[in-house]
């Protein structure tokens, strides 16, 4: 097993730590912000572990983090823009995440709305990560964690259990990639998305994320958070971040769902995002 280590994890301008195992890196740096507003010079901090006992993913799913065999970390940083700016963060940082990933060489990563990560090729659909991102406001001031789980290394019985198609870098890189390069590469990456979205928003990565997008130009059936099951092409984003489906009725903007299955099989992304 390659450890993580703090020093062989490079990402200028953050504090970068490591812990053997803790309930969530979300939580732990959440727990920290109070702190931190005392702290004027405070930098953003990155905080990986070897094992993550209580991970999150959409809606409170579990998120298994197996000892050893994957880079699961979280990212702090202030934003200052206002919260209701950042509903479609998530998005920005799988851009990020695709991007870096793409560039050590796993061409063939992709998105899934709103926060996954996913293989392309011959392991077209398999779930290769997923992001989760949860705000923090102290005072006059507004903290994000983005926490990031990518499967490194294959574990067999995880599929099983989850009963989904999973994929691990080792699938997509020769030769594999240590997870400490896997973490830096992608948190240098987010880190400048964080940067750019400040400024710039949603609109700064929409065409990106499209082209990244696995499911882009398919026929979706997406579940409702009320149930219902809509079924529609996927159309892009609309500008806060929801999914846009062209339906039979017309253009329609769904901000709280689930994609479950589409129609033909996941699609090859229409072009390499830049990078």
């Amino acid at each position: 097993m390659d450890r993580l280590a703090a020093a062989n994890i490079l990402v200028p301008g953050v504090e970068v730590r490591v812990v053997a195992r803790c309930a969530s890196t979300n939580a732990v740096l959440l727990a920290d912000v109070k702190e931190r507003t005392q702290c004027a010079a405070a930098h953003p901090v990155l905080l990986a572990a070897e094992e993550q006992t209580a991970g999150r993913g959409q809606r409170g799913r579990a998120w298994h983090s197996e000892r050893g065999a994957g880079a699961t970390f979280s990212l702090l940083r202030r934003m200052r823009c206002a919260p209701k700016v950042l509903g479609g963060l998530s998005l920005a940082v799988g851009v990020a995440a695709a991007r870096a990933l793409r560039g050590l060489g796993a061409r063939d990563v992709a998105l899934k709305w709103p926060n996954d990560l996913l293989a392309g090729g011959k392991h077209a659909g398999a779930k290769l990560g997923g992001i989760l991102i949860q705000t923090r406001v102290q005072g006059d001031e507004i903290y994000a964690a983005v926490g990031i789980g990518i499967n490194c290394r294959p574990v067999d019985a995880l599929g099983k259990r989850l009963r989904r198609k999973l994929v691990a870098l080792d699938d997509l890189l020769q030769p594999p990639a240590e997870r400490n390069a896997v973490i830096a590469a992608v948190g240098r990456e987010v880190l400048a998305a964080l940067e750019a979205y400040e400024r710039l928003g949603l609109a700064a990565f929409a065409e990106d994320w499209r082209a990244l997008h696995a499911h882009e130009g398919r026929r979706l059936r997406v579940r409702l958070a009320d149930g219902r099951m809509l079924s529609g092409v996927a159309a892009g984003l609309a500008p806060g971040g929801a999914l846009r489906l062209r339906t039979r009725t017309g253009m329609r903007d769904v901000s709280d769902g689930r994609v479950t299955e589409n129609a033909s099989r996941v699609r090859a992304t229409r072009r390499a995002a830049s990078t």
